[in-house]
């Protein structure tokens, strides 16, 4: 799977909301309104990344609403429905030792202590206890993501990952 390192996925419209063009927003951020401090988004429409610029947008219910610079209806919200929204890598504030973007982990080649390589981190499932890595190699697993103990280092520039991990689980 290849990863994109220029821009990192925040969210997904959901839907339409109203009739002036505002779109249903899925955020992926944590919490979920921090999507509104970014702009301009990129939406993947019909495998081609378009800059919208953000203009205004607020929690509604569990999601979030917001209206791009340059949709004007309800039938050209619709048109946005199922994109992707991404945001430059370089609007991401940096993070403490030892703290990670998902997306930054996504891709990431992980070897067991003794060198064995398991696959490369499919995905994250956040589980409310730890978040778990979905490592996809010749069988897919799952691996809890606790560091110092079961995830020992991390290595982006190398684009690795060594785990403590009995590779028959």
């Amino acid at each position: 799977m290849a990863v994109d390192r220029c821009c990192v996925d925040v969210g997904a419209v959901s839907g339409v909301f109203g009739i002036k063009g505002w779109i249903k927003v899925f955020s992926y951020t944590d919490p979920r309104e921090n999507i509104l401090n970014y702009s301009p988004w990129y939406l993947d429409l019909n495998g081609e990344r378009t800059a919208f610029m953000f203009t205004e947008g607020q929690c509604h219910g569990k999601g979030i609403i917001a209206h791009l610079q340059g949709i004007q209806s309800r039938e050209e919200a619709g048109k946005l429905c199922g994109a992707r929204i991404s945001i430059a890598r370089e609007q991401l504030l940096p993070l403490p030792a030892n703290q990670f973007y998902w997306s930054d982990l996504v891709g990431l080649k992980v070897y067991t202590r003794s060198g064995q390589e398991l696959g490369s981190v499919k995905s994250i499932i956040e589980t409310g206890a730890n978040d778990v890595l979905v490592v996809d190699g010749e069988r897919e697993r799952l691996i809890p993501f606790v560091l110092n103990e079961v995830v020992e280092h991390i290595d982006l520039a190398a684009g690795t990952m060594h785990v403590d991990w009995n590779p028959d689980f």
